[in-house]
């Protein structure tokens, strides 16, 4: 099965929203939105796995899924989940931390720069 990029969000953008937009357009990469202001069980699902209302927060999920193709890193109760790799879903990134996990994944090859 091939594994693909989805993203929980909100219907009203943020600038970690616009840095994860322009990143996966910058790449052309297709991704799934998945808006926590409308579906309340992807709500409770971001905050089960980052403990607060944390958007973006990326998965790498198999086709036609919502969810993390594995288990995402333990992350300590009340701790900030901005920016860590956590296997197949990372949080809240900036370009250079979001563009590194997309490496991880396969999704591109190479960080284009400038």
């Amino acid at each position: 099965m091939t594994r693909e990029l989805v993203m929980y969000s909100r219907t009203v953008g943020c600038p970690f929203i616009t840095v994860a937009k322009r990143v996966l357009d910058d790449y052309a990469l297709p991704y799934r939105e998945v808006f926590i202001d409308k579906d309340m069980e992807a709500r409770e699902r971001v905050l089960e796995w980052t403990g607060f209302l944390s958007v973006p927060t990326l998965v790498v999920a198999e086709a036609g899924s919502v969810l993390p193709y594995e288990a995402p890193a333990y992350l300590a109760p009340g701790a900030s989940p901005r920016g860590i790799n956590r296997g197949a879903m990372i949080t809240e990134a900036n370009i250079e931390q979001l563009s590194a996990w997309l490496v991880q994944h396969g999704f591109i090859e190479n960080v284009v720069t400038g």
